[in-house]
C-alpha cells in the first residue's frame, strides 16, 4: 500500500484502506476498484489522500495498533454517544467503555508497534476520526509511560471524548456572545462527563484541560506546569498534532507528520511538557508506512516498515520501473529495500505527494 494525493488517483486503482461514515458504516471497502465517479465523489467529500494498492508492495503488511473492527466499533459507539448529546438525550456510555476496553487491550498487546494514523478523513467523519486518533495516540503514550490498565482506560475515555463539549455549545447564550469561558467547550465537556457516575472525575478533567499550556497561556483557567494533570498534558499534544496533520481541521495549514512533530518539539516547555513530548515522539511514526519519500541519494521510495525507537529512520523500498511498464505491472522492475537505521549515510530529503 502507498498513500497518494487524490488528484493522482486513477480509475482502476484499488483502495487499500476502507473509508467509514460518521456512523461507523463502511462507505467504501478496501479492495474496491475505484471509478471516475467514486474519485469525484471522494473529492467532494473533502478527501485529499488515499491509500491505494501497489503490486510491488503487496507483501508489505502495515502493522496496526488496533484492528479495523475495533476502529469501526469505536466510531460507531462514539457517534451514538455524541448524537445523544446533540439531541439532549441521556448519553449511554456503555458502548464507549466497550470500545475503550478493546483499544487498551490491543494497544497493550501491540506495544512494540509504532502508531500509523492512516484513516481516511471526509467532511462527514472528520470529527470522529480526530477523536479516535487522539484516543489511540494518548493510549500508546500511556503504555509507554507505564500506566496500569485502570489508568489507561481513564486516559482513553477522556481522550476519546475530549471534544464532547463542542456539541453542547449554545451560540445564543449570553455567555457565548460575551466570549465567556463558562460556555467554552472545555468547561461544557467537563460538566457533562463529571455527572456520569460510570466515569471517573480524572477522565472528566481531560476535556477541561486539553487546551491548557504549561507556560500558563492556555485556556480555560490558565493553569501552569504541574497544575495540569498528566492526562491533560498528554491529550493536549495529541489533539494539537492531529489537528496539524488534518486537512479538515481549523489550523491554517496542513503539515506532514514529521513537520508537525518538529513544530511540537519547538513548543516543548512553552505549550507542552518536555517529558510528554519525548514520549509522544517515541510513539508516533514520523513517516507513516505507505508514505513516498525522496532520499539523499536522489532515489524515491515508499516506507514499508518502522524501526521502534528510531521513528525518523524507517525502512524504505526503492522501486526502479522500466519506463515502458505500466504502473500497475509488477514486471520489469528492480527493488531495493533500504533500512535507514543501518544505512547511516542515507537521509530523507523530502516527502513526495
Amino acid at each position: 500500500m502507498k498513500y497518494v494525493n487524490v488528484e493522482q488517483v486513477e480509475p482502476g486503482d484499488v483502495l487499500a484502506r476502507s473509508i467509514y461514515t460518521s456512523e461507523g458504516l463502511t462507505l467504501l471497502h478496501a479492495g474496491v476498484q475505484l471509478t471516475v465517479g467514486m474519485i469525484h465523489k471522494l473529492r467532494r467529500f473533502g478527501v485529499t489522500m488515499l491509500g491505494v494498492k501497489d503490486p510491488l508492495l503487496d507483501e508489505v503488511k502495515e502493522e496496526d495498533v488496533i484492528t479495523e473492527a475495533t476502529r469501526k466499533d469505536a466510531i460507531r459507539n462514539l457517534s451514538a454517544a455524541l448524537q445523544c448529546v446533540q439531541t439532549g438525550k441521556h448519553m449511554d456510555v456503555r458502548g464507549i467503555h466497550k470500545s475503550v476496553n478493546s483499544i487498551v487491550d490491543e494497544t497493550l498487546r501491540n506495544r512494540r508497534v509504532l502508531l500509523n494514523l492512516g484513516e481516511i478523513r471526509t467532511t462527514d467523519n472528520a470529527m470522529y476520526i480526530h477523536a479516535l486518533n487522539v484516543c489511540m495516540m494518548a493510549t500508546v503514550m500511556g503504555v509507554g509511560l507505564g500506566y496500569n490498565t485502570a489508568q489507561l482506560k481513564e486516559l482513553s475515555i477522556g481522550a476519546l471524548l475530549h471534544d464532547v463539549g463542542k456539541l453542547s455549545v449554545d451560540k445564543d447564550a449570553p455567555a457565548y456572545k460575551a466570549k465567556s469561558m463558562e460556555n467554552h467547550h472545555t468547561w461544557l465537556g467537563f460538566h457533562l462527563l463529571r455527572k456520569k457516575h460510570e466515569m471517573s472525575i480524572v477522565s472528566a478533567h481531560i476535556p477541561l484541560q486539553h487546551h491548557e499550556w504549561v507556560d500558563g497561556s492556555g485556556i480555560p483557567r490558565g493553569l501552569v506546569g504541574d497544575e495540569i494533570h498528566d492526562f491533560g498534558k498528554i491529550v493536549a499534544i495529541c489533539n494539537y498534532y492531529d489537528n496539524l496533520i488534518s486537512p479538515l481541521s481549523e489550523e491554517e495549514e496542513t503539515l506532514a507528520p514529521y513537520e508537525a512533530c518538529e513544530k511540537i518539539m519547538g513548543l516543548a516547555e512553552k505549550r507542552f511538557d518536555h517529558k510528554m513530548v519525548i514520549h509522544f515522539l517515541r510513539s508516533i511514526a514520523l513517516y507513516p508506512t505507505g508514505t513516498s519519500l525522496k532520499l539523499s541519494t536522489g532515489e524515491i521510495g515508499v516506507v514499508i516498515d518502522q524501526n521502534r525507537g528510531l521513528p525518523a529512520r524507517p525502512v524504505v523500498r526503492v522501486i526502479r520501473r522500466d519506463k515502458q511498464a505500466s504502473r500497475h505491472m509488477a514486471e520489469e522492475h528492480e527493488i531495493r529495500d533500504i533500512d535507514l537505521s543501518e544505512e547511516v549515510t542515507v537521509f530523507i530529503s523530502g516527502v513526495m505527494e
